[in-house]
């Protein structure tokens, strides 16, 4: 199957050159109008350019925006017929992929997915001379930004350190703060094609910001990933808010009753909100939003806002969470949390997908999840890496631990079955 947990995703190869045309004349079938962007990868133009000559060879018209967040181009896709933005989001700089996303900026559906995987099996569909489609520059840029700034408005001036990570949130993230009366102090803000850091915004990538944030009396600071699509945050004293508390965090303050959130969240977001959960993957949030709830998200640090966009939004989030640092306290509101104990551990494997499906799981990446008094674990095979995921939470640290161990145990009984 070509399309993992966020779009199709792979080490850049030749396999990924020749896909990219026949991705665009695929989606060509039955979408008139496409926005195209890309993140900063240096492969990412390339893949843009084959993307672009199969939609208009098979009749589709693109506009194209370049270098330009994730959300951007999904948020922009809804006067589109589809968008298609060229990234790996949080992976390392050798890999690349494509997003694919419906107007009201979802990721394209299993379905969806399906129907282009069998398009791909059969022989490529080019349009006439005479009825090739067309090609504009367009600004996404700004009209996602100008629908941030209508929501979003800090109540009184704070300092906020951003960091970009050198990919596309460079192009609208440090901007939109300034522009919304946030004094910044901007790190990796240039959109080299190199990560001066690793990409996912994990604790470990950021060794250098409490520190700082310490020492140049910063309120917050917020990161995002190689495609903006997500971000998270450090707070006034300098430490790193974890996924769960993010989530939590946002949800009190958007007031939001309804959350949808993912298997692997913490159950202490059901303290504050009724919770639906879907599999791991922000395509899952976003079409469960389209049925229930206010607000979506998952602990690596994708927010869905649906009244802007059904993508997870890290611009958006990095805006938000400026605007509630204007007004709380977030330290303080994040020590009255709840706090479970939460293990998480990546194992490296060559067939993650063969493993789980040898456990048992009815899809691979979906996992399993073993649930007990005080605590659960939920055992996956990555969508975009060859690891099996485990995470393990309990009600205290002896239970959280003795549910990871299950997990491990889990998964040598699959890989003994290799």
């Amino acid at each position: 199957m070509l399309f993992g947990s966020s779009g199709i995703r792979r080490k850049f190869d030749q396999t990924l050159v020749d896909l990219a045309p026949r991705v665009g004349a695929a989606m060509a079938q039955d979408r008139q109008t496409v926005l195209v962007g890309t993140d900063t990868r240096t492969t990412s133009r390339l893949l843009a350019d084959g993307v672009i000559a199969g939609l208009i060879s098979a009749g589709a018209s693109v506009d194209v925006c370049g270098v330009a967040p994730t959300p951007t181009i999904a948020y922009g896709a809804r006067t589109q017929g589809a968008g298609c933005m060229i990234t790996a989001s949080h992976n390392p700089e050798a890999y690349n992929g494509l997003k694919l996303f419906n107007p009201d900026g979802s990721s394209y559906t299993l379905a969806q997915q399906q129907e282009i995987e069998e398009m791909l099996k059969g022989e490529d569909r080019w349009a006439a001379w005479n009825k090739q489609g067309r090609l504009r520059q367009v600004d996404a840029i700004a009209v996602h930004t100008e629908a941030i700034l209508d929501q979003i408005t800090p109540k009184k001036e704070i300092t906020a350190i951003v960091d970009c990570g050198n990919g596309a949130g460079c192009t609208v993230t440090p901007d939109l703060l300034k522009r919304a009366g946030v004094k910044t102090i901007c790190l990796n803000c240039n959109p080299r094609g190199r990560f001066a850091r690793p990409s996912e915004p994990l604790k470990e990538s950021f060794p250098y910001l409490p520190d700082l944030i310490r020492k140049r009396g910063a309120t917050c600071a917020v990161m995002h990933d190689g495609d903006a699509d997500r971000m998270m945050a450090f707070d006034d004293k300098g430490r790193y808010i974890g996924g769960d508390h993010m989530l939590m965090l946002l949800t009190k303050y958007l007031g939001a009753a309804h959350v949808v959130t993912t298997s692997d969240a913490s159950m202490a977001i059901e303290e504050i909100a009724e919770v639906r959960r879907t599999p791991v993957g922000d395509s899952f949030v976003s079409e469960e939003l389209l049925r229930w709830g206010e607000f979506g998200g998952e602990p690596s640090g994708a927010w869905v806002f649906p009244d802007i966009s059904l993508c997870p939004d890290g611009p958006y989030a990095a805006a938000l969470l400026c605007e509630i640092a204007s007004e709380w306290k977030i330290s303080t509101v994040i020590d009255e949390m709840p706090n479970y104990p939460i293990l998480r551990e990546s194992v490296q494997v060559d067939d993650a997908r063969g493993i789980l499906t040898r456990l048992g799981a009815e899809n691979p990446t979906d996992g399993l999840r073993i649930e007990e008094e005080g605590g659960w674990c939920l055992i996956r095979a990555s969508g975009t890496e060859p690891k099996v995921r485990l995470t393990a939470e309990g009600t205290t640290p002896t239970r959280a631990k003795a549910m990871l161990v299950r997990g491990q145990d889990l998964l040598k009984k699959g890989r003994a079955k290799e």
